[in-house]
């Protein structure tokens, strides 16, 4: 006996929590491959349709359910053609593998790329590639859904309808619009996030296409295959978020080392900024002691020239002086000289 059956034997009995939801990608794929009413209900929702332009909704690559995968990293996202006329491609994506973008477009061209030679490029498909991830695409600007087109980037004249994005945010269904609501594409968010089967029967008695996807649900559940597939997928995203854990710890440490470096450079910039201003102070210090020294030598010259001309001055005095005594002397002894002359005769 499977576990499900073990303890429910049907949704109405269920209760408590629900062993994968539809975020998970095999879940996801088991629910919508096996009820092509809820795969009908999903596009109309998302692609704003009414039932009665749906003609037809085919999977184009069905997988056997509940086979063994030896390769746990293979594709599960489903092609669907709509009406015969239009490729959509859906994807569940719940770890962030930081790739989205190029994978998603890179997804969407392939898919485009489907003439065979001699075809007419008027023949070509449309494709819509709608992603549902568990993580915001763009931080600065999240939406809970949101569509990409090929526009011009001026004036936003489409260029072409034949290529959509759609990108579907589980993180963020609180900023459904009131188009979103409309559409119920809220409530098929808050059905592949139910983590028990009372969200999941309450969800169940809004209309037919949850009550289908429900009782869908409720069956693949109680599958021994199914869930082994999903436990194994449970398992390989297990190890991609420690490899994510690991690249956001690496990423935080990075970030961590370049404000320590940054730091460090601020503080060097600090310190060589300091030492200019040191070097500045010590320049214009010795610049000012340099000043002063020639006033103080221009002062000790000047006053050594003025001590020299008052010598000078002192010296030719005395010289003068000297030299009207000894004038005085000869005169007084040619006066008395003169005075014996007379006296002799």
């Amino acid at each position: 006996m499977n576990q499900i059956s073990a303890y429910f034997t049907n949704l109405q009995g269920a209760h408590g929590s629900i062993p994968y939801n539809m975020t998970n990608d095999y879940m996801f794929r088991a629910v919508l491959q096996s009820n092509n009413k809820v795969l009908r209900g999903l596009i109309c929702s998302l692609l704003h349709l009414s039932e009665t332009e749906v003609l037809s909704v085919e999977i184009a690559n069905p997988i056997i359910l509940g086979e063994a995968v030896t390769d746990k990293e293979f594709r599960l996202d489903i092609n669907v053609v709509l009406n015969n006329q239009i490729l959509i491609n859906l994807e569940m994506q719940i770890a962030n593998k930081l790739n989205w973008q190029n994978r998603s477009v890179m997804y969407l061209c392939r898919s485009f790329d489907q003439l065979n030679h001699g075809q007419n490029y008027s023949e070509a498909k449309s494709v819509i590639h709608i992603g549902f991830l568990d993580y915001t695409l763009f931080e600065e600007r999240p939406e809970f859904y949101s569509t990409y087109k090929l526009i011009n980037v001026k004036n936003h004249q489409k260029y072409s309808d034949n290529l959509t994005l759609n990108v579907v945010d589980l993180s963020h269904i609180d900023l459904a619009t009131d188009e979103d609501k409309k559409y119920h594409i809220h409530e098929w968010a808050m059905l592949f996030k139910a983590a028990t089967w009372e969200e999941i029967k309450m969800l169940a008695s809004t209309n037919e296409y949850f009550q289908e996807a429900s009782d869908t649900i409720f069956r693949m559940s109680a599958d021994d295959l199914v869930r082994k597939r999903c436990r194994d997928r449970e398992e390989y995203y297990q190890d991609l978020r420690s490899y994510e854990r690991k690249i956001e710890l690496d990423r935080l440490e990075h970030e961590q080392d370049l404000r320590n470096y940054e730091k460090q450079i601020e503080q060097n910039q600090l310190e060589h900024e300091q030492d200019l201003r040191n070097y500045e102070r010590k320049i214009e210090q010795n610049r000012l002691e340099h000043e002063q020294n020639i006033r103080n030598y221009k002062k000790q010259i000047e006053q050594n020239r003025l001590n020299f001309e008052q010598t000078i001055a002192e010296n030719e005095a005395k010289h003068q002086q000297t030299i009207a005594e000894k004038e005085a002397l000869i005169s007084q002894l040619l006066a008395e000289n003169e005075a014996l002359k007379r006296q002799g005769k």
